[in-house]
C-alpha cells in the first residue's frame, strides 16, 4: 500500500478546508493558483491576499454585533486594527477601506494618520487609539492631531509619570484631550516576572484619577484598557484579568460617567496548524454577557467595546514560497531539505518566540513521505524549521533528484509581524535579500489580480544601505 502525502493529510485533518485546496495536483491559497504564481515569478517569494483582511473584519464585526443583539447590550463595537502588526500601505488601506479604527503604538504612527487622511483613507471622525510609551515626540504629535480636529484621539496613559509630561503641553488646547488608562495586568504564572510592565498597577489607578484627573479640565477619562500577550482565550488566567479589569471599569464609572469604553486589548488566535479550533463566537458572546452582568448589578451604563486586532486581521492573509533546493541525508534519520532562502530572515517568528505556522507542500502530493527537518541557506546554527504545531514533528513528500520539477513548499498564515520583526527591505543575516513581494487582489468582477510590490533585494540596495559607494 502506497502512504502518499495526500492520504496524511485527508486521514489526520479536514481537508480541503478554509483557504487550502488542490487543483490537478497543487496547493491552492484562497483560490489563488500557487503553480500559476511560481512559473510566473519564481521562488522566493512572499505573498499577501488582501480580500482575507476585509474576510477576518467582518467575521468579528457580525460576531460581536450578533451577541450585543442577544444580550440586549446597549454600548457598541469597535474594530481597531493595530498598525504595528504590518504597517505596509496596501494592508493597512485595506483593512481601512471596512471602516475600521486605528490604534497606534509610536510617534512615527502620527505622522502614518497623517498620511491616510491626506489620500483619503481615514477622516478625521476615525477613532484613534494612541498606545505604546509616550515619548516626548509622541506626545507632540497626539497632541497636535487634537488641535487639527481629529475629534476621537484617545490617549492611553502607559505610565502615571505621562500625565505630567502630558498635561505641560495643554496650556493652549480647546478642548479636553480625551485619554484612557491601561491596567497592568499580572503575568501568566510561568512568566519571567510577574507584574507586565505596561500600564499602571490596578490598585494604583483609582487613586491616580483622583489625584491626577479628576479636577483636571484639560483631561476626560473614556477608556479602561487592558492587554493580554497570550490573546483572547478560554482559560482561567484570561478570565481572571478579565474580570479585574471589569472591576475597574465599575469602579471608574461610579465616580467618572464619561467613562465609556472597555478596551480588551489582546487578540484572536489564527489558524497556525491544520488542526486549529476556536469558538470564536462562544468567546464573544461571553465576553459581552459578562459585561453586561456585571453593569447591570452595578447599575451602570454598558461602555462601548473596542477590539485592537493585529495577527487576527492580517496574519491568516500571508504566505512564503520556497523552492526546496537539496535534499541531505546527514545520519540515520535526519534528512533536510535545504531551500531557498534563510528562515531566520523571512519567518523570525519561529526561532525567536518558536511561532508556528501552518507547512504544506505545493507540489508532489501524491509521492510518500517522510519526517524532514528545513534549512534556511544562510550560515547560522538556528536557520531552521522542525516541529509542527500538531504533532512535533515535520512531514513533507518524499522525491528524487532526476525529478523534472523540484519540490516547493509553503509556510501559510505569515501575514503579521515577520515584515516588522526582520526589518522588511533592510540589512539582513549574511547578506541573505529579501524576496519579492506579491499581492493579490479581486477586481470588481471577483476575478484575481496578482501585482509584484517589490522586486527581490538587490546587492545595490544593500550596499548603499552600508555605505559602500555604488558606481
Amino acid at each position: 500500500m502506497k502512504n502518499t502525502y495526500f492520504d496524511l493529510i485527508d486521514q489526520s485533518y479536514y481537508f480541503p478546508q478554509e483557504g487550502f485546496d488542490l487543483k490537478d495536483g497543487y496547493l491552492s491559497f484562497h483560490g489563488v493558483s500557487l503553480k500559476y504564481l511560481i512559473e510566473k515569478y519564481g521562488t522566493p517569494f512572499k505573498l499577501m491576499y488582501l480580500p482575507r483582511i476585509g474576510e477576518q473584519i467582518r467575521k468579528a464585526r457580525n460576531l460581536f454585533n450578533r451577541a450585543i443583539k442577544r444580550n440586549n447590550y446597549k454600548g457598541q463595537y469597535n474594530y481597531c486594527y493595530c498598525t504595528k502588526c504590518c504597517h505596509f500601505s496596501h494592508v493597512v488601506k485595506a483593512a481601512l477601506k471596512e471602516g475600521v479604527h486605528i490604534e497606534t503604538s509610536s510617534s512615527f504612527d502620527i505622522d502614518l494618520i497623517y498620511k491616510l487622511y491626506s489620500e483619503g483613507n481615514l477622516d478625521k471622525s476615525t477613532i484613534l487609539v494612541h498606545n505604546g510609551y509616550k515619548t516626548e515626540d509622541y506626545l507632540y504629535k497626539i497632541i497636535q492631531l487634537n488641535k487639527d480636529g481629529f475629534k476621537n484621539s484617545i490617549l492611553v496613559l502607559d505610565s502615571k509619570s505621562e500625565i505630567n509630561r502630558l498635561t505641560a503641553k495643554l496650556s493652549d488646547l480647546e478642548k479636553p484631550i480625551k485619554i484612557g488608562i491601561r491596567m497592568a495586568i499580572d503575568e501568566e504564572p510561568q512568566s519571567a516576572y510577574y507584574t507586565s510592565r505596561l500600564g499602571i498597577r490596578h490598585n494604583d489607578i483609582i487613586d491616580f484619577y483622583k489625584t491626577e484627573i479628576e479636577n483636571n479640565d484639560k483631561l476626560t477619562l473614556k477608556m479602561v484598557h487592558f492587554f493580554i500577550d497570550t490573546g483572547i482565550k478560554d482559560n482561567m488566567y484570561y478570565w481572571g484579568e478579565f474580570q479585574k479589569a471589569l472591576k475597574l471599569f465599575v469602579e471608574l464609572q461610579r465616580i467618572s460617567p464619561s467613562i465609556r469604553a472597555i478596551n480588551l486589548g489582546g487578540g484572536f488566535p489564527i489558524r497556525n496548524n491544520m488542526g486549529f479550533e476556536y469558538d470564536y463566537e462562544y468567546m464573544i458572546n461571553e465576553i459581552v454577557s459578562n459585561i453586561k452582568s456585571a453593569c447591570v448589578e452595578a447599575d451602570i451604563c454598558e461602555p462601548d467595546i473596542f477590539t485592537e486586532f493585529g495577527k487576527y486581521t492580517v496574519g491568516e492573509s500571508g504566505a512564503i514560497i520556497f523552492q526546496v533546493l537539496e535534499q541531505k541525508q546527514q545520519n540515520d534519520t535526519e534528512r533536510w531539505y535545504m531551500v531557498d532562502n534563510s528562515l531566520m530572515n523571512t519567518i523570525p517568528d519561529a526561532w525567536s518566540i518558536f511561532e508556528k505556522f501552518i507547512l504544506l507542500p505545493v507540489n508532489k502530493w501524491d509521492n510518500e513521505y517522510s519526517r524532514v527537518n528545513i534549512g534556511g541557506i544562510s550560515c547560522d546554527h538556528s536557520d531552521y524549521y522542525n516541529s509542527e504545531d500538531m504533532n512535533q514533528q515535520i512531514f513533507l513528500p518524499r522525491y528524487s533528484d532526476d525529478d523534472s520539477e523540484p519540490l516547493y513548499v509553503g509556510f501559510f498564515h505569515t501575514g503579521a509581524y515577520q515584515d516588522s520583526i526582520s526589518g522588511y527591505g533592510g540589512i539582513k543575516h549574511c547578506l541573505i535579500p529579501s524576496p519579492k513581494l506579491i499581492i493579490i487582489d479581486r477586481d470588481e468582477t471577483g476575478n484575481f489580480v496578482d501585482t509584484v510590490y517589490r522586486n527581490e533585494q538587490k546587492v545595490e540596495d544593500m550596499l548603499h544601505i552600508l555605505g559602500y559607494a555604488i558606481d
